[in-house]
């Protein structure tokens, strides 16, 4: 296992982040520690979860799983989304953030959160309400870092350029969909990154399953999570002819050097530039197998490039016109 920086930080993460999302629904708590436990003992250090991840008991499981090896570990958890029936149970005024750390912090069985992220732009609460509450946050020390997930690019601007100009807390990442299949962030976000030296920890690196290979075009799904998946997460969403053109290039490259589609597609944003550390996710030990063989390996230069041209969004506006005018 490789470690990188996140973003503008010195804090190191492992190149793979295990996300928490299934446990305590598609694992039962036994298994989700069992499968923490294997992480760290194979050198993985990240961990991701949030407040409303099954109810909270994604972050009690994982509290539960490092209860002993907490130094071992970088925690990241979100706030935002609705977690009662009350007006103020949701978003970013300073009283849900400070309600939210303080009962993540329970749940999660520690006293400081290494990445607390925020989950979804609100476009209620000020985003300078927000940036100070988390400086607070930062100074108590029950947060060490900030991040934000999903966000548009002028969102996390504005937020990075309140930060810098009154010297407080800024965000050391973001938290993006981001796959093969799904490169919208190209276009705005992953330069923005680039620039302001955010690190970028992609969730649904591999499509929502899509890039598993076990989906076939023209036939709806009964099983599987995109059976089920609404929104980004949908199969309508997913199953279009480009990204079958894309699920068929990395099949042929995984044939090739005899990996799984699931592998390679990992690999490849391993070896991206301004890929932190890829969120994935597992429903069994079988799975989470199956992911941690992305790494200790690469993709050759021509089967990198193989999958990056097929998988790139079309030239548009402005970007090709400034491309004319770069020095």
């Amino acid at each position: 296992m490789q470690y990188k920086t996140l973003g503008k930080s010195g804090l190191l993460v492992s190149e793979l982040c295990l996300g928490a999302m299934t446990f305590g629904n598609e694992m039962n708590e036994a298994d989700s520690i069992n499968m923490i436990h294997h992480f760290l003992d194979r050198g993985g250090n990240f961990i991701d979860t949030a407040d409303v991840y099954v109810g909270g008991e994604s972050e009690k499981i994982v509290g539960k799983a490092i209860k002993d090896r907490r130094s071992e570990v970088v925690v990241a958890t979100k706030v935002r989304m609705r977690v009662g029936p009350n007006p103020n149970d949701f978003g970013y005024s300073r009283r849900r953030i400070m309600e939210g750390v303080d009962q993540s912090l329970k749940r999660l069985n520690t006293d400081y959160i290494d990445l607390y992220q925020l989950h979804v732009w609100d476009n209620i609460t000020p985003i300078e309400e927000t940036i100070r509450t988390l400086d607070d946050l930062v100074s108590s020390g029950k947060v060490r870092y900030i991040g934000c997930s999903n966000f548009l690019a002028w969102q996390m601007m504005k937020a990075l350029s309140y930060s810098d100009y009154n010297n407080l807390v800024r965000f050391i990442s973001i938290q993006p969909q981001y796959s093969l299949i799904t490169r919208d962030m190209d276009r705005e976000i992953l330069p923005l990154c680039k620039e302001e030296n955010v690190g970028v920890i992609p969730w649904a690196p591999i499509g929502g399953g899509f890039l598993t290979g076990k989906y076939k075009q023209g036939e709806t799904p009964t099983a599987g999570r995109l059976s089920h998946g609404v929104g980004e997460s949908s199969w309508e969403y997913r199953a279009n002819n480009k990204n079958f053109e894309i699920l068929r290039a990395v099949q042929e490259v995984a044939q090739e050097i005899g990996k799984t589609p699931v592998q390679v597609a990992l690999n490849w944003l391993l070896n991206k530039e301004e890929i932190t550390s890829p969120i994935f996710g597992a429903s069994s030990l079988e799975q989470f197998e199956e992911n941690m063989g992305s790494v200790g390996w690469r993709l050759s230069e021509s089967q990198w490039n193989k999958l990056d041209e097929i998988s790139k969004l079309p030239s548009e506006y402005p970007t090709r016109f400034l491309e004319k005018f770069k020095r």
